[in-house]
């Protein structure tokens, strides 16, 4: 279902387009396919969010570039952890890359989100963390402040140190039980001194491709072509 969704995605794919590279395990599928539509005369050139991704991509034979050459990305790529049925609303970053996805995702015309069913939830939060990118100093008073927002915070760990990010930061995984007011919950934990970032990504799809067992179904926010 995932790769379903990630073909069908880059089927949106134009010849010039700059085209901002997601990550995790549905978007490395569409990587993949750009590949192969690039090895068959289509011409791109890829923004990554993450330097997984861009190993990936340099793997595959897809030409980067970066935002000193192109500061406008046409068409944006990428997966979610979540995705809210009607809003399009996102949480993201449980592969660590929140912080780069989201720069990316705000300079592009259009964000395509690709994820098979599993993703689609009738509300955001529950049994999927939100993650929460934090800066390294002082960041025991940071997981404080989010724990009196009752977020329930833990440093991601990875065999027992410190999972650090692409940007040299920290990311708090935060509890939360369905989020009633996503816009709302974005901007407390932006006010929080230390926060860099949130995997909360309102408003920013253009649309979601969902992969089902019986196909592939595009669901389009309303007033975005």
């Amino acid at each position: 279902m995932k790769r379903a969704a990630a073909a069908r995605a880059v089927a949106e794919v134009a010849d010039g387009m700059v085209v901002g590279l997601g990550s995790g395990s549905t978007a490395a599928f569409a990587l993949e396919h750009l590949a192969e539509r690039i090895a068959g005369g289509l011409r791109v050139a890829g923004i990554p969010t993450s330097e997984a991704t861009a190993a990936l991509a340099r793997r595959l034979g897809i030409p980067l570039t970066d935002f000193d050459r192109n500061p406008r990305i046409d068409l944006t790529i990428d997966g979610a952890d979540q995705v809210e049925r009607g809003t399009l609303h996102l949480i993201k970053g449980l592969g660590g890359a929140l912080l780069r996805e989201k720069i990316i995702a705000a300079a592009s015309a259009r964000l395509i989100i690709a994820v098979d069913e599993s993703k689609l939830v009738d509300r955001l939060g529950g049994r999927t963390p939100l993650p929460v990118e934090i800066v390294r100093f002082g960041w025991q008073t940071t997981l404080d402040r989010l724990a009196a927002l009752g977020c329930a915070p833990q440093l991601r760990r990875a065999g027992g140190a410190p999972v650090t990010t692409d940007g040299g930061n920290l990311i708090a995984d935060c509890a939360l039980a369905e989020i009633a007011d996503p816009a709302a919950l974005e901007a407390r934990l932006s006010s929080i001194v230390g926060v860099v970032e949130t995997g909360l990504f309102i408003g920013m799809a253009a649309a979601a491709v969902i992969g089902h067992a019986a196909g592939v179904e595009i669901v389009r926010r309303a007033r975005i072509v």
